[in-house]
């Protein structure tokens, strides 16, 4: 992503689907996952499978990877539904805004 995505509050939490990113007929995807604050940018690795499991490689705050793991979950849980209404299970990207308060 070439913007910048720091925010002046709150916690913007990014998934951003690799390359080439799906493998098992698709049943697993890859992700580059990127959290912004107002003061630092971590960056890491996501694996969703379309069970509803992730996994996390990202070095941040416990707070900070407890809510990219959130959002890496909700989006493994949508993807057999969106196959079986005939859409592309896994978005290209999935951003996410969070206020301040809400585990900044």
């Amino acid at each position: 992503m070439n913007r910048d995505l720091t925010p002046t509050e709150g916690v913007r939490l990014l998934l951003e689907r690799e390359p080439d990113a799906e493998r098992g007929e698709g049943a697993v995807a890859a992700y580059q996952a990127s959290i912004f604050t107002p003061e630092a940018t971590y960056t890491g690795r996501a694996n969703l499978t379309e069970d509803g499991t992730a996994s996390l490689e990202l070095e941040a705050p416990a707070h900070l990877v407890e809510m990219m793991m959130m959002l890496a979950k909700l989006t493994a849980r949508a993807a057999a539904k969106k196959r079986q209404d005939g859409l592309t299970p896994w978005p290209a990207r999935v951003l996410r805004w969070r206020g301040p308060g809400r585990g900044e």
